[in-house]
Order: structure tokens, then C-alpha cells, then sequence
């Protein structure tokens, strides 16, 4: 089982400071987990108005948002308006090709002052035709074994599996240690997982990872273990999945498989192509983003 170290680059996302962990360079995807935001903790001022992320597309994925504390508005282009609350996952899929897509907006609820989340994306399998959705789960597995708490979040894990849907075969799993504790982890062979570290000091396999760090896991066989051992009080997120049978390529808030496929995402959007819907944005202060213009110089 190789084992791969990453640590966080911080971004601005709608006026909050986030940290991100993926994509990385040398790692783009964990299975089909392609993106991971790490947002907050924060806190606003008084007259601060919070996240306020104005309506912008995505084609290709599924975003994945986890709430830790505080709430979040999700607005769509299919008509959905959803209030997010913690240990609740809201899913948004933009469906996949060059002809289906999504926008949305992402806002603070009016008058919170603090924020914390994990927002995911999950790379559509393109040899699917799927189409855009939105899912919003409020009931998922949650139990507690040797002082150590668990909410599935997708996926199967330890005889629990979430309702949560997938066109691809993924994990997720948030993981509380209230006390000092080493788990185990069973492996599936050639899937690919990731540790990522909320709070707490912890360890992989016996290698060290700190808040705002990523450890991967590859090139699983049958047989292997993940051994995760953590202090009390320690707060991470366990991901995993099957890797896609394609690249996946990023280009603003799209990817796909072909920079054909991302410039043709950039020009519908900018020329307000109905594949993306659109959202009444009258009496909020958000505007409609523009897509920067893909580079020549992307490559599959």
C-alpha cells in the first residue's frame, strides 16, 4: 500500500478564507472524491454578511456539501432552495456530457456568525448518462463503539451504509474520537482512501498527520488495513472510493475528461446557455459569476 502526504492551500471562496486539499498537483482525485474544501472555522463581524457565492455552473460532478456548524442556503438552477444543517449531507449533481449541467448559489443564513463545513466534489463517471439532480439527506448512520463516534456519510461502513445515492462505489465517514482510541480499517482492493484531519493529533499506518493535512492511501490489495490512531478530543474525515476508468481535469468550477469538453463549459456559461438553467438572484446581493477563459496550455 503506497502512502502519499498533503497539506492544505489556502483559497478564498465567497469572502471566507478555506483550506484545500484537493486537488493536489501529483493527486487529483481519492476513488472519485475530486475536490475537498475545508471552510472555517469562522467567525463574522457584526456586519459581516458571511459566505455569499453568486450563481455559478458545474458540469460532470456532484457537489457534496457537510455541514459541521452554523447553516448554509443552497439555491438551484432545477428550483431547489435548501437550508443545510450539521450531520446533514446535501448533494447536488450537475449530470454528465456536453449538453447537462447546473448552477446554484451558496450563502450564510441572515444573521449566523459563524461557519464551518466540508464541501466535496465527486467526479461523474462519463461513460454514464446522467442527469442533474439535487438530494438532500437528514437521517444518516450515526453510532458510537470504544468511545469513538461515527456518522456515515455515503457508502458502507462497518455493517451501516448511507441512503446517500452514487454512480460510483464510494466511502465517507466522519469520525469523533472522544477518547484515545486506534481503529481499523478494512481495505477494498485497488481502491483509493483518504484521511483527512479536522482537529487532533493522529496517525495512518504510523505515519503522522496534522489538521489541514491529507493522507492517501493507494494501491490497496486485499488483506490491507488502514490503522488510524488518534488522541482524544481528534475530529477526521474518512474517504474512499474506486477510481473513475478516466482522467479527470479541472478548469474553474467544471471538470471533465478533455479540455474540449471544459472550454465548451466556459462559452455556454458565459453566453448564458439554457443547459444551465438559471436562478432568480432579484433582492439578494449575489451576482451571476463569469468563467475565466480556459488556457491553451490545459491538457488532458
Amino acid at each position: 500500500m503506497n502512502i502519499e502526504k498533503f497539506a492544505a492551500q489556502v483559497k478564498d471562496v465567497g469572502g471566507i478564507p478555506v483550506t484545500r486539499l484537493l486537488p493536489q498537483r501529483s493527486r487529483r482525485t481519492v476513488g472519485a472524491w475530486c475536490f475537498l474544501d475545508h471552510i472555517g472555522p469562522a467567525e463574522f463581524g457584526p456586519d459581516d454578511a458571511g459566505m455569499q457565492v453568486g450563481a455559478h455552473p458545474h458540469i460532470n460532478l456532484q457537489t457534496f456539501t457537510w455541514m459541521l456548524d452554523g447553516h448554509q442556503w443552497h439555491q438551484d438552477s432545477l428550483g431547489h432552495r435548501q437550508m443545510v444543517s450539521p450531520k446533514q449531507v446535501s448533494l447536488m449533481t450537475a449530470g454528465t456530457g456536453d449538453n447537462r449541467g447546473i448552477s446554484h448559489t451558496e450563502q450564510s443564513v441572515e444573521g449566523e456568525k459563524s461557519m464551518h463545513a466540508v464541501q466535496f466534489w465527486i467526479a461523474l463517471p462519463l461513460n454514464k448518462e446522467i442527469e442533474p439532480g439535487f438530494d438532500h439527506y437528514e437521517e444518516l448512520p450515526q453510532w458510537s463503539k470504544d468511545g469513538v463516534d461515527y456518522i456515515v456519510t455515503t457508502g458502507t461502513f462497518d455493517g451501516h451504509t448511507a441512503p446517500t445515492k452514487q454512480h460510483s462505489p464510494l466511502v465517507g465517514v466522519d469520525i469523533n474520537f472522544n477518547d484515545a482510541q486506534t481503529i481499523e480499517v478494512p481495505v477494498h482492493s485497488g481502491w483509493e482512501y483518504g484521511i483527512f484531519v479536522i482537529k487532533g493529533q493522529v496517525q495512518g499506518n504510523d505515519e503522522q498527520v496534522a489538521p489541514e493535512e491529507l493522507l492517501v492511501f493507494s494501491e490497496t490489495q486485499e488483506g490491507d488495513v488502514i490503522r488510524i490512531q488518534a488522541e482524544a478530543g481528534s475530529h477526521i474525515i474518512l474517504i474512499g472510493g474506486e477510481p473513475l476508468p478516466h482522467k479527470t481535469i479541472f478548469w474553474w468550477n467544471f471538470i471533465g475528461d478533455n479540455p474540449e469538453s471544459l472550454r465548451k463549459g466556459v462559452a455556454d456559461w458565459n453566453n448564458k446557455h439554457p443547459r444551465f438553467g438559471d436562478i432568480d438572484l432579484t433582492g439578494t446581493p449575489l451576482t451571476r459569476l463569469v468563467s475565466p477563459e480556459a488556457p491553451d496550455s490545459l491538457r488532458s
